[in-house]
């Protein structure tokens, strides 16, 4: 393997320790944000919680009034019964008061009913209540950790940005530019090995990025030369490894 390759290959392997150094940062940010989002969802369903079981608190308030007032309806009736002249003016008389009793009985066992819904909303409320508790004091804690997490990650990114220049240094500026654009695309992995598949001619050719079928002429150009050369699939920078490069021809 020509020195290029090595130098790439020792930029490959800095860029994808980066790159995994990226990617804990990220899930420590993503953390935090979706703690938060857990908490927001959980404040919105206690919220409506709360205001329904307040609502039907209210509901089964207005209908005890209703109720109080029908009753005082049937106490003025049968204050009536005791000064009714006739027998049909008191049986019209009855017949209204237990009418009203009637409809008394329904509306209250419909407030009733509404009573003690608003109550097992209000308890579902209520734990609901305790878990945004619990979930903030989760949220400070993770918080906490990750304050020290990302400034250990932060330190090494520092630490290996500046290695990833010096070793981007050995390289020709063209390369690197060639190397970065497609470390962009693939999470830093912008070289795979060509895998050499079956013992005896005619071999086959594998990119160990993508898996696709390579050319012949891929393996005969970095075995006698120090260029790049990209999958015609995946457009990685191919490499042999160097055991493979003397040990098998085409």
């Amino acid at each position: 393997m020509g020195k290029m390759l090595e130098a790439l290959l020792h930029l490959q392997s800095i860029e994808r320790q980066l790159s995994h150094i990226r990617g804990r940062l990220r899930t420590r940010k993503n953390a935090v944000a979706a703690q938060e989002r857990r908490i927001e969802q959980l404040r919105a369903d206690y919220k409506a919680l709360y205001e329904r079981s307040v609502q039907r608190r209210k509901d089964g308030d207005q209908l005890a009034l209703e109720l109080q007032g029908k009753e005082e309806q049937v106490s003025r009736l049968r204050t009536s019964l005791n000064t009714a002249r006739t027998n049909k003016e008191y049986a019209a008389i009855l017949t209204q008061i237990n009418t009203l009793k009637a409809d008394n009985s329904k509306l209250e066992e419909q407030a009733l009913r509404i009573l003690q819904e608003a109550d097992t909303v209000k308890a579902e409320a209520d734990k609901i209540h305790e878990q945004v508790q619990a979930e903030e004091k989760r949220l400070e804690e993770i918080r906490s950790t990750n304050e020290q997490e990302v400034a250990k990650l932060g330190a090494m990114m520092e630490e290996f940005s500046a290695k990833r220049g010096e070793a981007a240094g050995a390289i020709a500026s063209h390369v690197v530019a060639v190397f970065d654009r497609i470390a962009e695309n693939y999470d830093g992995e912008a070289m795979a090995v060509i895998e050499i598949h079956g013992n005896r001619p005619p071999h086959e050719y594998i990119c160990g990025g993508c898996y696709m079928s390579l050319n012949a002429e891929h393996v005969n150009a970095l075995r006698v030369r120090d260029e790049i050369r990209t999958c015609d699939n995946c457009g990685r920078i191919l490499y042999l490894e160097p055991q493979t490069e003397q040990s098998r021809t085409p």
